[in-house]
């Protein structure tokens, strides 16, 4: 009879096992890619995937770095500039593919989305930018 008992029982405990909860397990996922350039102590900032949102020449940009390290800038429906961007050491330096100017590069600190940085130039150019969620650069701006 206990062995009846005690297989029963251990019938029972399999019954009442849940299945996985793979909503939570993909939530868990999108939240772990989501997280693929956020800042992290002791991790170097990464400018690769990022936008920013600052006044410029009395105007409203939107820049987009992609992955690869090309950046687009534009205001409005107006393409402003394009090139390279990489980080080197605690800077962000450009590349215009627009000018003969070369490599510019801005003092950076780690921010999140929606955080705000002050970062100026290695000419002494100051600019407060504003870190937002990765925006895809709209074709009507796009270098030809």
């Amino acid at each position: 009879m206990r062995t009846v008992m005690t297989s029963l029982a251990v019938l029972a405990l399999v019954a009442c096992n849940k299945p996985a909860d793979t909503a939570t397990e993909n939530v868990a996922e999108a939240n772990l890619a989501n997280t693929a350039n956020t800042v992290e102590p002791g991790r170097p900032f990464k400018i690769a995937g990022t936008s920013w949102q600052f006044t410029q020449n009395n105007k409203a940009m939107n820049e987009t770095i992609d992955e690869a390290g090309a950046y687009v800038q534009w205001a409005g429906a107006e393409h402003v500039d394009h090139g390279t961007a990489v980080m080197k050491d605690d800077k962000a330096c450009f590349d215009s593919a627009m000018d003969k100017e070369g490599e510019v590069c801005w003092t950076t600190s780690p921010v999140e989305i929606g955080q705000t940085l002050e970062t100026t130039s290695d000419k002494g150019e100051k600019l407060s930018v504003t870190r937002v969620a990765y925006m895809d650069v709209p074709e009507a701006v796009k270098p030809k």
